[in-house]
């Protein structure tokens, strides 16, 4: 009898025990459950944060590509609308071309039609650290290629550009290249490919609300004339999309491939002055120094202004003096813009703007 007390007294403890070890392990599970749902939360909310329209944080050098903007060659225009950053510069005759920048492209995206260099683009290429790209040059650009100024692709070697058709343009509007293309030239030419100074602008993963700032205006149409008409270019607001739909001469703007409208979130003016080269036939533009300009997103517009202190060092957009956002003063502070691509318009302080 005593003995049957004994076994069944072990049989209890055992029990126990065992009871205990199940309420241990659940509440370890529970735990680890618990851990699991908020890192994968935090990962949520990284994620969420994270800038669409560029990795911040990649290292790649993107390419600084020449656009042929001239009227006609428009309509055979491809890849703009994955470039996160692109320029409109003036170039003699009162007309303009465009320099679109590339990083990190996956796809092989064909970029097109490609043209020549004029000297002054590449001093925002240098300003983002940017592998140059181009089909032809002015003779100015050319010495300052040659010279070591900055790595550059240059279609009158051939590869890694080739021609194409198809709406029987003139052959000059017929050069263009592709992601792979440019890839495979830099790996044979072996051009550094890393930069850890090649983001221009700050981004906020929120569309940037201007409505509230002192000095803003309505954006819903932005005229900027480089020239006479067909040289003029028109951003129009789209409040469903919340994107800016590019037109020359009134005339939206379409990817020859894939018949998408050429749009952007951002828009920054910068107003600049220029002088004649020595040849009395190119441009000089005064790239360098300070100027007015507009930040313009989501409808609303507010004056800035922009400086440059060398060649190779990045602009600078600033908010003008007496600025007031949501009750803060941002005098002088770099602007942030919306996370999407920005197109920046430099246009001459003889050019006339409308923003309305």
């Amino acid at each position: 009898m005593k003995k049957a007390k004994v076994t069944l007294i072990i049989i209890l403890i055992l029990i126990i025990v065992v009871c205990v070890g199940i309420l241990i392990y659940k509440n370890k599970c529970t735990h680890n459950d618990l851990a699991i749902t908020e890192e994968t939360k935090e990962t949520e909310k990284n994620i969420k944060e994270k800038v669409d329209i560029i990795d911040v944080n990649s290292v790649t050098r993107p390419y600084a590509v020449v656009v042929n903007n001239t009227p006609v060659a428009v309509k055979v225009q491809e890849g703009l609308n994955r470039a996160y950053l692109v320029y409109e510069i003036p170039t003699e005759g009162n007309t303009s071309r465009l320099l679109a920048f590339y990083k990190d492209i996956e796809e092989d995206l064909v970029i097109g039609t490609v043209r020549s260099a004029r000297h002054n683009f590449i001093d925002f290429a240098l300003e983002s650290d940017a592998i140059f790209c181009c089909f032809g040059w002015s003779h100015y650009a050319e010495d300052d290629m040659k010279e070591g100024s900055i790595d550059y692709l240059q279609g009158l070697y051939g590869a890694p550009f080739y021609r194409k058709n198809p709406e029987k343009l003139a052959s000059e509007h017929t050069a263009y290249t592709s992601i792979s293309k440019l890839n495979k030239a830099i790996k044979s030419k072996k051009m550094r490919t890393v930069s850890t100074n090649s983001i221009l602008l700050n981004y906020d993963v929120k569309d940037v609300d201007l409505s509230l700032a002192s000095n803003v205006k309505a954006a819903n149409t932005v005229i900027i004339p480089y020239g006479a008409k067909p040289n003029v270019t028109t951003f129009k607001y789209n409040t469903e999309t919340n994107m800016y739909t590019r037109y020359e001469n009134e005339q939206v703007c379409l990817d020859h491939n894939t018949k998408e409208e050429v749009n952007t979130k951002n828009i920054i003016i910068e107003k600049i002055n220029y002088k004649m080269c020595d040849d009395n036939y190119y441009w000089d533009l005064e790239t360098t120094g300070s100027g007015d300009g507009y930040f313009i997103t989501n409808g609303q517009a507010i004056p800035i202004k922009w400086s440059k202190s060398s060649r190779s060092n990045k602009t600078k957009y600033t908010y003008e003096e007496g600025t007031i956002i949501n009750g803060q003063d941002v005098s002088g502070q770099e602007i942030t813009v919306s996370d999407g691509r920005t197109y920046i318009e430099l246009q001459t302080t003889e050019q006339k703007l409308t923003i309305g």
